[in-house]
């Protein structure tokens, strides 16, 4: 059993996390899932991002203390992720107490090595994103990143040398084709971050205080990245002087999995002071896409944002799970309406998994009382369904390794869609009607139930109670992967249960003004 450590980013807890949000959260809870299904020892850690002057100016307003602040939207945040049935390990918090202490020795360790040093900041400030900007790199004047306004900074602060590991940086990640994945991603920090010059990073404020201290200069607070980043190593128990075994298992992470907005951050600062550090990095660094609503990023100005609670309670847990993992092409954006959840809804889950299951258990239980027969494949339209059912494991397996996730989907769909054919072309209501094809049709409905069983295993990570009602109803069949190796899973003699409608298709117009209805109660 190999181990396997898995990330998300740390979710900034300024505020309630939108459906764009909460996609990177259920993609890493399918990986995870899938590579326990491999037979991995997986570890998930997920969490909160929790200081900076965004939030303390949040929690002024809101008439609070900034932990009082932090604690309210942290348990938001949890409340969601939760909610679409992800299985982390541990969620970690940058204000637990370890967390903090760590980060001030991993400070200390830095500054004693001579990799951080004092100066002075003077340059452009954004607050929204809390990152500081030199003129030149300012677009329009604003921030580069968010487009916002930038303010005039200039002040006492601690720097990480970042420029003096510029070309051990470039070295590294031309020798590790895979570290930043995409390919796209590497050539966009390469090419617009990395190969134009690294500047030196301003890791400590003084005007900020809701932060951690640098102890040995307490007017000084360690500024968002070295806090942020660090809790990838602190969750799983690093110490400057005794790490964990637990850390000592875990890291390197396999695979870290973050939004393409905070790529930059990843793939240049962490790097570094991992290096820094004398720790081993990261396998890959994983900047997925955004998904955006009807074609614009979500934004409460906009009016276009959409939450899991509204997704999940009109959809049910599984499918928002199902629409998610399935809208995002790989390396590029992709969209959410209401109108496009409900296409895929009707078409993919109720038209062709929900409608195959539905008709061969019934067909299943209504010329055999639902007793599983014998497997007898000499026609070619049952090879042709054994060498796809085939194919789509192998290609489904090949994307997900890959994280080409949508496309692992379209292979379980691909599949279903195979399955249905299969029932028109063998026509088990025509066989029934004659006593001599009792054999043929109790193969046929094998072959159904076999490649129902097949979709269920791969459905695993994408929609596990949904797959879980499947086996179920397939007689509890074995449900790993590696027995997709053989079609016959199926045992001869076993019995198939009834099973409600997974699915029931939805009337578009209505939904859409239940929907509607909903949103103006709950604003």
């Amino acid at each position: 059993m190999s181990k396997f450590y898995i990330t998300t980013a740390i979710t900034y807890a300024s505020g309630t996390p939108h459906i764009g949000n909460c996609y990177e959260i259920v993609l890493t809870d399918a990986v995870a899932r899938h590579r326990r299904a491999l037979g991995d020892d997986v570890y998930f850690l997920t969490g909160s991002d929790e200081h900076g002057q965004k939030i303390a100016e949040k929690a002024a307003a809101a008439g609070v203390t900034p932990k009082e602040f932090v604690d309210k939207t942290v348990a938001a945040i949890e409340e969601i992720w939760r909610s679409f049935n992800t299985t982390f390990d541990k969620f970690i918090r940058t204000t637990d107490p370890y967390h903090e202490k760590t980060v001030q020795k991993i400070f200390k360790k830095l500054y004693d090595k001579g990799d951080i040093y004092k100066g002075e900041y003077e340059g452009m400030y954004c607050t929204p994103c809390e990152s500081f900007w030199t003129s030149s790199q300012l677009q329009d004047g604003k921030c580069p990143d968010c487009g916002r306004e930038c303010i005039p900074a200039k002040e006492e602060a601690y720097f990480l040398k970042l420029s003096a590991f510029q070309g051990w940086l470039e070295q590294f990640i031309e020798e590790n084709p895979d570290f930043i994945y995409p390919e796209s991603r590497k050539k966009e920090m390469l090419n617009n971050f990395i190969k134009p010059g690294i500047l030196d990073l301003c890791v400590s404020r003084t005007t900020v205080k809701w932060g951690i201290p640098v102890d040995f200069d307490p007017k000084h607070v360690i500024y968002i990245w070295i806090d942020a980043l660090s809790n990838y190593i602190t969750a799983i128990g690093y110490d400057t002087e005794t790490p964990t075994e637990q850390f000592q298992k875990l890291w390197g992470a396999d695979l870290q999995i973050i939004g393409k907005d905070i790529m930059r951050f990843h793939s240049i600062y962490w790097p570094i002071i991992l290096h820094c550090l004398d720790l081993p990095l990261p396998r890959q660094i994983f900047g997925h896409a955004w998904l955006l609503s009807g074609g614009d990023k979500m934004s409460k100005s906009k009016g276009n944002t959409i939450y899991s609670k509204e997704l999940i309670k009109f959809f049910g847990v599984d499918a928002a799970r199902f629409y998610l993992l399935q809208a995002m092409p790989f390396g590029d954006d992709g969209v959410i309406t209401y109108e496009n959840v409900i296409s895929v809804f009707n078409t993919d889950l109720a038209n062709n998994i929900g409608n195959l299951v539905s008709r061969t258990i019934s067909m299943s239980q209504k010329y055999f009382g639902g007793i599983i027969g014998t497997p007898h494949n000499t026609e070619e339209f049952d090879k042709d369904l054994i060498e796809t059912a085939f194919l789509c494991r192998d290609n489904y397996l090949k994307n997900f390794e890959t994280l080409h996730i949508a496309d692992a989907i379209k292979n379980i769909t691909d599949l279903g869609r195979r399955l249905n054919k299969y029932i028109d072309e063998t026509t088990p209501w025509v066989l029934a009607k004659d006593e001599t094809k009792k054999e043929r049709l109790g193969a046929v409905i094998y072959n159904l139930l076999e490649g129902i069983r097949f979709i269920a295993v791969m459905l695993i990570p994408i929609m596990p109670e949904t797959s879980e009602k499947i086996i179920k109803a397939l007689g509890n069949p074995p449900e790993n992967l590696e027995s997709l190796c053989n079609f016959g899973g199926l045992k001869a003699g076993g019995s198939v249960q009834t099973i409600e409608n997974l699915f029931i298709r939805i009337d578009e117009k209505k939904m859409i003004e239940e929907i509607e209805k909903y949103r103006e109660n709950e604003q």
